[in-house]
């Protein structure tokens, strides 16, 4: 007679998943708004929508993943920060509506479960949920016995806010004039990574762990830098302030980003000598051989949220963020032209 077999003898322990459940209860609790129905481990996410904030509410969605960036958390064994992507890539991506994020949800696979490499990936998507104002009502992790190798896991979110629907966002209000302000990013944030192992682990024949003087940390730490979380700093702005647009500078840079938020007769001049370039920059340019326009299209450059507003409004959100402390530069202007963007100054001319 044939040995008896377990879902456990298939690669899949029920038994560490439940583990899992357990060791991230306290952190994805601590998320919750007053508005989340239930508790972990429903078989869906419940949130009361408080509709008398709103006369005519309007849910934003978004959803995304890390991306290849997971294959240096793998390489370096460091799982704390990628959560904190997962979250941003979504919720900065519905906040340029004007949406105010409301929940998250994630989904893990994994190849092998290892509960605590999973309760600290969750760990991150909790933090990062906190910091921006969304509850973590739910997600999934997957066993995939056979799919990923040991060690390795991909992981995706989902958010959903909202915003009034006189109040959203939209490229109908941005007029020829209108002022660019850029808001730091803190790195090369989730976009453009199969580039940068291209240039970092293959032709430089880095291993992660070498310190490099011009970032102050090792290479693999500077790249797992996680994205920033951008709701705190902006909600308070689009509440205050006639903001006519907003860009995300994610997969796409800034040749592919700033015309989502731009009238077809619109373009943008930007001038890349009004802020500092991050060293991460100017080294994978380097390391890489990499031409400037190709940097531009490919990542954020060190700009990673861009608020577009007339002439007086720009400045009077300038002197808002910085005398809150927030560094913030003007970055760029609305043109007449073609739906495009025309980048000057001292690092790159076109």
């Amino acid at each position: 007679m044939a040995e008896k077999l377990t879902y456990k003898d298939a690669g899949v322990n029920i038994d560490a998943g439940n583990y899992s459940v357990k060791l991230i209860k306290d952190s994805v609790r601590a998320t919750y708004r007053p508005e989340v129905l239930g508790d972990l481990g429903g078989f869906g996410g419940l949130f009361a929508l408080n509709s008398g904030k709103y006369k005519e509410p309007v849910l934003v969605s978004g959803t995304d993943g890390v991306g290849t960036k997971l294959k240096i958390a793998f390489l370096l064994g460091k799982h704390d920060t990628v959560g904190q992507d997962a979250v941003a890539m979504c919720v900065n991506d519905i906040l340029v509506q004007g949406a105010e994020p409301l929940f998250f949800l994630d989904y893990l696979a994994v190849g092998k479960l290892d509960p605590e490499q999973v309760a600290s990936v969750v760990k991150g998507v909790a933090n990062a949920c906190k910091e921006s104002g969304c509850a973590l009502i739910g997600g999934e992790t997957a066993e995939m016995a056979g799919f990923y190798p040991d060690g390795e896991y991909d992981i995706a979110g989902f958010s959903v806010g909202v915003v009034e629907k006189s109040k959203i966002i939209t490229a109908e209000k941005v007029q020829e004039g209108d002022v660019l302000l850029g808001l730091p990013s803190t790195g090369v944030h989730s976009n453009g990574f199969s580039l940068v192992r291209k240039i970092v682990f293959e032709r430089q024949g880095m291993k992660g762990d070498e310190y490099v003087d011009e970032l102050g940390t090792t290479i693999g730490e500077a790249l797992l830098t996680p994205t920033r979380l951008y709701p705190n700093v902006c909600l308070p702005l689009i509440e205050q302030f006639d903001i006519h647009g907003m860009v995300h500078v994610t997969g796409g840079g800034f040749y592919d980003n700033i015309p989502r938020a731009l009238p077809d007769d619109l373009a943008v001049e930007i001038n890349d000598d009004a802020w500092t370039m991050p060293p991460i920059f100017t080294l994978l340019q380097k390391w890489g051989n990499v031409d400037w326009k190709e940097m531009y299209r490919t990542f954020n450059m060190g700009i990673g949220m861009i608020l577009i507003a007339s002439k007086d409004e720009a400045a009077k959100m300038k002197a808002k963020l910085e005398a809150d402390g927030e560094t913030v530069y003007e970055i760029g202007r609305v043109v007449r032209g073609n739906h495009d963007v025309t980048i000057k100054g001292g690092v790159f001319h076109e």
